[in-house]
Parts: structure tokens; C-alpha cells; sequence
């Protein structure tokens, strides 16, 4: 899944405009331009596996009443920060819907273990050959 591909319901969204913080001069005290963006996990409508991923995903940004809080704060209109945050919501959701694939647990072969121990019995060889030397 694509995050382009990813529907999210508006009634689960709410929207949230504050002072952001850093450099902008005079334009950053008196205008409100970051977006805070609380999205209710429970109205997605997500597969259990993949709303189990989101939340593993989005970490300590998921408060214990289960919204997603994402401040998007980078650019200096409400507009762009408002884009910004519900495409980084998309593509956390987008990511939640990747399933990664069990791990296999192999064994080495019979011909790799005996190249193994071929390789340090020569290399034991070697070291050995590095003795003092003795004038007999």
C-alpha cells in the first residue's frame, strides 16, 4: 500500500493550530501556524494486525485515551503544516500495512561446516610455523 492509496475518515481527525516554535521573527509570535493533528485510532477501522503495527510504529506519540498526536510544525503556513502532518499520518498507516515475513531459522550445511574447520586448521598450521626458531 501506497501512502496515496491510504482513505482516512475526517470524523476521525481534529485539528489543532498553535504558536510554533524556532526562527521566523515577528511571524512566529503572532501567528498561529502549526498544526497539531489528533487522529482516533479506533474510527480507521484498521485490521487488528495492522492498527497493533501502528501503535508499535508511532511509539510514545499515541497517548493512553488512543489518539495519535502529530505536530507538523515545518512550514510557515497553516496550509503546508496541515499537509504535512496527514501525509506523515498516511505513511504511518501506509507502513502499518506492511506485513514483514517470518523469519526462517536455517542451518549451515555439512560441506560449510567442514570448509570451516578446514579454514582454521590452516590457519592453526600457519601460526604454529611462526615458533622461535632454534640453530640445532
Amino acid at each position: 500500500m501506497r501512502p496515496e492509496d491510504v482513505r482516512i475518515p475526517e470524523e476521525a481527525l481534529s485539528e489543532s493550530f498553535l504558536a510554533a516554535t524556532g526562527p521566523g521573527g515577528q511571524n512566529v509570535n503572532k501567528v498561529a501556524t502549526a498544526v497539531q493533528l489528533r487522529v482516533d485510532l479506533f474510527r480507521l477501522g484498521l485490521h487488528p494486525d495492522a492498527y497493533e503495527r501502528l501503535k508499535a510504529i508511532a511509539g510514545s506519540r499515541v497517548t493512553s485515551a488512543g489518539e495519535l498526536l502529530i505536530t507538523a510544525r515545518r512550514f510557515r503556513t497553516q496550509d503546508g503544516n496541515r499537509q504535512d502532518a496527514r501525509r506523515r499520518l498516511a505513511e504511518m498507516i501506509a507502513a502499518a500495512h506492511i506485513v514483514q515475513a517470518k523469519r526462517r531459522p536455517t542451518r549451515p550445511s555439512r560441506a560449510a561446516k567442514a570448509e570451516r574447520v578446514e579454514k582454521k586448521r590452516q590457519r592453526s598450521s600457519v601460526k604454529q610455523a611462526r615458533g622461535k626458531v632454534s640453530f640445532d
